[in-house]
């Protein structure tokens, strides 16, 4: 059947794969519940009858804010049956920004998952305008619960079956089926709407570029309330593979390997914590075990997926034997296929896990592409480090005089929500729309360079591109986190957040005593050791792109504590007003 509506994806699963397990979670006891096709579809037009029973109208808009769970997708589904809007909201977010997307959003109804998300959203109900109908699915004094919702759906399904129909048959592939707030670096988040066809149409695109079918067992551990794990949900919902839904980002290495996980999808943030583990691993070894586990590290860094000679081969053989065989047992024992986006990834770590057959796939996209723009092919084997792979296909694609990515096509948003002004400042009059992102093409595989409204000039004229200077530092062990500065300055500077596993390895060894880690980072030997990092880096670097001085601090930089987005990027004005003390050091102003 042709997929150009969400719900076209549930009948396809009814249609192609019968009443096999699609979704799971675990309960509380902790063993995994699964779902069958049956038991979604049920789910499915149980929330469809019951928002009908309830009044809804057809744009009328739903709010979600989950972790991920089956749940999620019922409602996905049922809410765009209904002939209803899905506003995924990410459950992570403060009581200001809830208050500002679900009165932006008009939302009539709200789905709220356990208690600790209901305590963030609670202090602003009383200022939501609609006065949205509010449910559950932990119970709250006060509130009907997810488990009454359902029920008033079970005994009216019957009843509704006919409209449900008539309405999925009513319902236009150009139809509005999804309100993605884009989680921004700096103010307000932006209203994306997105088209049924938009995202249906990227996820049956990317499925066929998957070697995964419908056996695959897949872990989701990114928030679903953001466009790129909704549309690879999708795309493993159509290749008819098994989702299992992570409790807890403390248990991922657990859960891939209690499923024996086929793969999962990823931003750079985690794979490179995954990559310090890894590498940690040979620290504690002895003797020639560890001598064995740095040479095989060492060689998987520098993997190539074309040399074919016997030789090369024989050796990445061994090593597979010694070592990575050991990190794909500690994760299911399964050769995976792992979907990297969000930003970019350093090349080492994508041929360090590729060589040990859990083949990383970098790809690009926006919320407003919805997604997926360019991916590395994972059914013709493309990879090629450093690259987003090429050009989807499904896109209208040209890059614009300065390199800029522009696109066009099905899969682009139909503008942004209230917001017509700024829809008109992205989307020129030909209709292609600006991303912000710059790029090249590497032997005919698109290449992300930096993003446009990131690069800054120094005094001097010279252009700096902060992200590539950023990921180079981030290659280091020695350093966790880093945002390169220098706008209208003399010379590029950095604040760095050590490695403090690294860090504090380092010291034991070299018998450097300290207190915290607001200590450490004053200690010179310390600050030395980073240096040597820095610099390091600056002899590869042109004169003008050199770090010429930086300076490190003991935060932890997360969504929760406002210096990342929800998608893990550098929300550069936050973190620059936060150390402007230490902005201001590095190049001797007055604190203003």
């Amino acid at each position: 059947m042709k997929l150009l509506r969400i719900f076209d994806i549930l009948d396809n699963l009814k249609e192609k794969y019968g009443n096999k397990e699609v979704l799971a979670r675990r309960d509380t006891s902790g063993q995994w519940r699964k779902y069958t096709v049956s038991e979604y579809c049920e789910h499915a037009y149980a929330i469809s009858a019951a928002l009908l029973e309830m009044g809804a109208q057809k744009g009328d808009k739903v709010a979600t804010i989950m972790q991920n769970r089956p749940e999620w997708n019922f409602l996905d589904m049922g809410i765009t049956m209904a002939g209803c809007v899905h506003v995924p909201v990410y459950p992570t977010l403060n009581a200001p920004e809830y208050k500002y997307i679900l009165n932006h959003s008009d939302a009539k109804f709200i789905f709220i998952g356990v208690e600790q998300i209901f305590r963030r959203v609670e202090p602003i109900i009383p200022d939501l305008v609609l006065s949205p109908k509010i449910f559950t699915i932990a119970p709250i004094e006060g509130f009907p619960t997810f488990d009454t919702f359902m029920e008033t759906g079970r005994a009216t399904v019957e009843k509704w079956m006919p409209t449900i129909q008539q309405i999925k048959e009513e319902t236009s592939p150009d139809d509005i089926a999804t309100l993605i707030y884009t989680s921004g670096t700096t103010g307000n988040p932006k209203g994306v709407q997105l088209r049924h066809k938009s995202m249906v149409i990227n996820a049956a695109t990317i499925s066929a570029m998957n070697t995964h079918d419908f056996h695959a067992c897949v872990l989701s551990f990114l928030p679903l309330s953001h466009v790129y794990e909704r549309v690879c949900n999708y795309m493993y919902q159509i290749l008819g593979g098994t989702i299992y839904y992570t409790n807890s980002l403390a248990t991922i290495a657990k859960d891939l390997k209690d499923i024996h996980a086929m793969g999962f999808c990823a931003v750079p943030r985690v794979l490179e914590t995954m990559f310090s583990k890894l590498q940690a691993a040979g620290k504690d070894l002895q003797g020639l075990k560890k001598y064995i586990y740095q040479w095989a590290f060492q060689i998987a860094q520098v993997y190539d997926n074309e040399k074919k000679n016997w030789f090369y081969r024989k050796k990445y053989q061994l090593a597979d034997w010694l070592v990575y065989s050991k990190w794909r047992e500690n994760l299911g024992g399964n050769p995976m296929i792992i979907v990297s986006g969000g930003s970019s990834i350093q090349e080492r770590i994508i041929r360090t896990f590729t060589a040990a057959q859990l083949h990383v796939f970098e790809g690009y996209g926006l919320t407003e592409t919805s997604p997926v723009i360019a991916v590395n092919n994972p059914a013709k084997n493309e990879l090629h480090p450093g690259t987003v792979g090429l050009i989807m296909p499904c896109i209208d694609f040209k890059l614009a005089e300065d390199g800029e990515i522009l696109t066009k096509g099905d899969c682009l948003m139909q503008g942004y929500y209230k917001d017509e002004a700024y829809t008109k400042s992205v989307i020129d009059e030909e209709g292609w729309f600006h991303t912000g992102d710059i790029g090249t093409f590497q032997n005919g595989y698109l290449k992300i360079t930096d993003r446009k409204k990131e690069i800054f000039k120094l005094s001097t004229g010279k252009y700096i591109a902060p992200q590539i200077l950023e990921n180079r530092l981030k290659e280091s062990p020695f350093i966790e986190q880093v945002m390169v500065i220098g706008e209208n300055e003399k010379i590029a500077a950095a604040i760095i957040v050590p490695n403090f596993d690294t860090l504090h390895f380092w010291c034991a060894k070299h018998k450097i005593h300290y207190g915290e880690n607001e200590e450490l980072v004053g200690n010179a030997d310390v600050i030395k050791r980073i240096q040597r990092e820095v610099s390091k880096l600056n002899e590869t670097l042109p004169e003008h792109e050199q770090i010429r001085q930086f300076r490190l601090v003991a935060d932890t930089w997360t969504p929760q504590t406002g210096e990342l987005s929800q998608t893990l990027k550098l929300r550069r004005a936050v973190l620059r007003k936060k150390y402007e003390s230490v902005y201001c050091d590095i190049y001797q102003k007055d604190i203003k």
